[in-house]
C-alpha cells in the first residue's frame, strides 16, 4: 500500500508543479494569461502588498492558511516517517509452548531459506526477505534458475521443501510467501 500512495502523492505533486511552472514560463514569456490567473503579466508578483492586506481584517482567513500549512506538514511528516521504517523484519515469534515465546533472529530464518532454496536442483541463487510482523511473518524469496532449470519444479521445491520447513521449525501456522522466477542469461544452446 505505501508504494501505491509513494506513486498517487510523487505523481500528484509533480503534475502541480509542472503545470505551474509551465504556466510561470509561458507568462514569462509574454503568453497572456487568463483574467482569472494569479498574475498578469510578465512583471507582475505572485503575492503583492494589496493581496496580503486584503484578508487582514477576516478573522478566519489566516487560521485557515496556518492550519492548511500544519496540515501539510504533518502529512509530509508522515510521508518521511513511512519511508524510514525499517522494512525488513528484525526478529520472529516463536511459540514454545509454555505461553513465553522465543525470539528468532529474521537474519537467520532469512538465511536459512535462502541457503535450503539455493541447494535445489537448478537454482542458481536465492534471495530471501521476510517482512510482515513478527508473530506473522511474511517471505519474499527471490530465485535466479539455471539454463537447465524446470521452473515448476523450483517452485514446488520452494513451497514444500524450505518454506515448510520454515514454517515448521518456528512453530507457524502460516508463512505466506512470494516468489519471484528469474532465468540467469545463458547462451544459446547450438542443435548440430
Amino acid at each position: 500500500m505505501l508504494r501505491t500512495v509513494n506513486r498517487v502523492l510523487l505523481g500528484l505533486l509533480g503534475l502541480v508543479l509542472l503545470l505551474f511552472g509551465a504556466s510561470v514560463l509561458a507568462v514569462g514569456l509574454g503568453a497572456r494569461p487568463p483574467s482569472w490567473w494569479v498574475y498578469d503579466g510578465r512583471h507582475d508578483v505572485l503575492l503583492s502588498d494589496a493581496d496580503r492586506a486584503r484578508w487582514r481584517d477576516d478573522g478566519w482567513f489566516w487560521p485557515t492558511v496556518i492550519g492548511a500549512l500544519a496540515l501539510v506538514v504533518l502529512l509530509a511528516l508522515w510521508w518521511l516517517t513511512a519511508q524510514l521504517r525499517r522494512r525488513r523484519l528484525s526478529e520472529v515469534l516463536v511459540e514454545t509452548g509454555d505461553g513465553e515465546g522465543a525470539l528468532l533472529r529474521g537474519r537467520a530464518m532469512e538465511n536459512a531459506l535462502e541457503s535450503e532454496a539455493a541447494a535445489l536442483d537448478g537454482v542458481a541463487r536465492a534471495r530471501v526477505r521476510l517482512t510482515g510482523r513478527r508473530n506473522a511473518p511474511e517471505a519474499r524469496v527471490g530465485l535466479l534458475l539455471g539454463a537447465d532449470a524446470v521452473p515448476g519444479d523450483a517452485l514446488r521445491g520452494v513451497c514444500a521443501g524450505a518454506l515448510a520447513h520454515a514454517r515448521d521449525s518456528a512453530g507457524l501456522e502460516r508463512l505466506p510467501a512470494t516468489v519471484r522466477l528469474r532465468a540467469v542469461r545463458h547462451r544459446a544452446g547450438r542443435v548440430s
